[in-house]
């Protein structure tokens, strides 16, 4: 009985543990269960979806028949129209025309839109602060939720609220069917996941586009009933859709991009479809060439076009097919998370030997992943893998340890695991306090450094592995050597490119000027290496380095059997960007903004361009920090980059020429060829100097 009653407490204990844990809403532990249920969905695989909902596509082909984007208004017009001709029930556009092109366009677009008669306008909610037309206003007021049964007692909506929104023009929006937001958003690990069909605005609820399309599409009502702990219920006559209590649905995906059935814009608007092609369905107009990018990363594809989520949450409702997660789900993981450790404590208890014991752990465990896939394929019931696996893991393996043999091993690891990529004065602090870090992942401030080398490729293929191998050692070593006596942290070897991160794991004031001075370091380090290289005949090498200030996701990331202290977040990503840009601009350090803020005055910044890289929405000021300081051509190249940017590209060109041929300054070359570009061919009017990065 003793035996038994040490087996139920450590069961009670491990769910004790799960339900601290999943109260706390730890992001790492809420992310690993995503991911294990994504390997739940990849392993079920694409389905077929409805024929009742199709995609027109802006796709590659369109764009090389019709013209780049953006068409003008009467191109989007002729679209418009010949998605009606075919004979679509409800066109959605998953694009919004919130400016004037002009007068003529504009009436074109509105009036191609107002014959179809069928067309859900989209627009997208903000929090940016800028007016709203009042036109406008009324348009999109005129199709807020207007069946809302809210229980008495009820004084909030819990929904997602925005204070602003872009939205069409009046004159485009007028001719509109309805009106309805396109907005996504992503889970925590920057997936996509869910969707939102409902949202608040003003203090009034307002449909998503799919929602909006499938009310006019079943020419039924939506009826939203609201409890005290939020959204109760969506219907649309007959059909009832389990979104969660935020009015969020679970997007149940069919498979990567292009499963569900995507016609060519240039194969409507120049009539090559059979007649009919498009009748009594509902038709999603979007982006799906890569160059517009308007995609997102999704659990089946990391590059599904935006406007597939749409649709398929659309098909999702036509053929009832949700993923349900809701509080009946929620109710069950609750009672398998403390049902299945005791049962499990039972069966240790009948074990003869540690070894059956752990065979009994690890049974139970597969028989519940088998039971929670069957459940999810069959019935489509999204239960949690993670918390009680954990639980049952932590049953199996719970036994006492001393606190004191808990902390030697925590040392010993920590010494080990952090020793060859931490500062020994980092290392002393960890050793002196392990639990001042926070290896489960966390959100920080960090400054992230990416170097690589240039024509790494060619480079290796003029050397032998033998010296090939030396020269990286040879570089590598001085520079990891860099990061560590800077207090940073080498994240990873990508190859011949090093990713190193400042103030993670452990904070480290002016962590941006520390990355910095790396940089800096680097260079005069690497001019070192290549002297050495050229005297015993050996290729010399060249390298860029980009650097990012801001907030990411840093912990332990990986599986089970082998993880890694990294960072992730569209920070990283911008620095790894930035680094590429030097192949352009002819540099060696590019930083971003918030880098050369923090870092301080010392260092010798000079702006460089206004650039939209790749992967982000807005325009980010990008600087070069120079290893060698010219304050000189620093003040004249400012002064020939605001000539350029107030458009007097010939008095800019002739700055430009002479601190060329002065200094051999790169970047100079490359506005000198610009400002010949913009002279011949001036750029438009509304041009706000971005220039717009199409490659990493």
């Amino acid at each position: 009985m003793r035996k038994y009653l040490m087996y139920v407490l450590l069961a009670i204990a491990s769910t004790a543990a799960i339900f601290c844990v999943e109260f706390a809403s730890l992001t790492f532990v809420h992310n690993v269960d995503l991911k294990m249920k994504d390997l739940r969905l990849l392993l079920r695989g694409t389905v077929k979806p409805p024929s009742s909902v199709v995609i027109v596509a802006i796709d590659n082909k369109s764009v090389k028949e019709i013209g780049r984007w953006p068409w003008s208004r009467e191109k989007i017009g002729e679209l418009v129209k010949g998605m009606a001709e075919y004979g679509a029930k409800v066109s959605a556009l998953d694009v919004v025309f919130s400016e004037t092109q002009n007068p003529a366009s504009d009436s074109a677009l509105a009036e191609s839109i107002a014959l179809s008669g069928n067309v859900i306008a989209g627009h997208f909610f903000r929090n940016e602060m800028h007016p709203v037309d009042p036109d406008v206003l009324a348009q999109i007021q005129s199709s807020k939720i207007q069946q809302l049964f809210i229980d008495p007692g009820v004084t909030s909506v819990p929904l997602i609220e925005y204070a602003n929104m872009d939205a069409n023009i009046a004159v485009i929006g007028q001719g509109a069917l309805a009106y309805g937001f396109f907005n996504v958003i992503a889970d925590s690990d920057g997936l996509f996941r869910q969707l939102p069909l409902l949202m608040l605005y003003n203090g009034d609820v307002y449909p998503s586009m799919v929602l909006q399309a499938l009310q006019q599409f079943t020419r039924e009502m939506a009826q939203v009933e609201i409890g005290s702990s939020g959204v109760r219920a969506i219907k649309l006559g007959k059909y009832v859709i389990p979104s969660n209590q935020e009015g969020v649905l679970s997007v149940n995906y069919y498979g990567p991009g292009g499963t569900i059935k995507t016609y060519s814009a240039a194969d409507i608007m120049h009539k090559r479809l059979p007649p009919h092609e498009l009748q009594d369905k509902i038709a999603f107009a979007g982006f799906t060439e890569m160059g517009i990018y308007d995609v997102r990363p999704t659990p089946f594809d990391p590059i599904l076009p935006g406007v597939e989520i749409h649709a398929t949450v659309a098909a999702n409702t036509l053929e009832q097919s949700f993923i349900i997660h809701n509080n009946s789900t929620v109710i069950a993981e609750r009672v398998l998370l403390v049902v299945l450790p005791l049962v499990l404590a039972l069966l240790l208890g009948l074990a003869p030997s540690a070894s059956l014991g752990f065979f009994a752990g690890v049974g139970l465990s597969v028989l519940y992943i088998v039971t929670n896939y069957l459940l999810f394929t069959r019935y489509r019931l999204d239960l949690s893998l993670l918390p009680p696996l954990t639980a049952l893991g932590l049953t199996t393996v719970g036994s006492e340890i001393y606190r004191s043999l808990v902390v030697d091993r925590k040392g010993r690891y920590m010494k080990k695991a952090f020793s060859n990529y931490v500062s020994a004065d980092l290392v002393a602090q960890i050793m002196k306090n392990p639990d001042s870090l926070k290896l489960g992942g966390e959100k920080r401030e960090i400054s992230i450094l990416f170097s690589d080398i240039r024509g790494f490729t060619s480079i290796s293929e003029k050397l032998s592995p033998e010296d090939l191998v030396q020269v990286l050692n040879e570089y590598l070593n001085p520079m990891t050597l860099i990061v560590l006596e800077e207090k940073g942290t080498l994240d990873k070897y990508i190859g011949d490119a090093v990713m190193a991160i400042y103030n993670a794991p452990l904070d480290v004031a002016g962590h941006a000027g520390h990355a910095c001075h790396s940089a800096v370091k680097m260079m005069v380090k690497l001019d070192e290496l290549n002297r050495s290289f050229v005297e015993r005949g050996l290729q010399t090498i060249d390298i860029g380095i980009g650097i990012n200030t801001g907030d990411a996701v840093v912990g332990n990331m990986g599986a089970a059997m082998r993880f890694d202290y990294t960072a992730i977040g569209d920070n990283v990503n911008l620095a790894s960007r930035l680094e590429g840009l030097n192949k352009m601009y002819g540099t060696h350090i590019i930083v971003s903004e918030s880098t050369k803020v923090m870092a301080g005055s010392d260092l010798p910044f000079r702006e460089i361009d206004l650039v939209a890289v790749k992967g982000k929405q807005l325009p980010v000021p990008i600087y070069e920090l120079m290893v060698a300081d010219d304050p000189s051509l620093r003040a004249e190249f400012g002064e020939a980059l605001r000539l350029y940017k107030n458009r007097e590209f010939p008095a800019a060109l002739e700055m430009f020429e002479r601190l060329y041929n002065q200094n051999n300054d790169n970047v100079s070359k490359l506005y000198a060829g610009r400002c010949l570009d913009f002279i011949a061919s001036p750029p438009p009017q509304d041009w706000d100097g971005v220039f717009v990065a199409k490659s990493k």
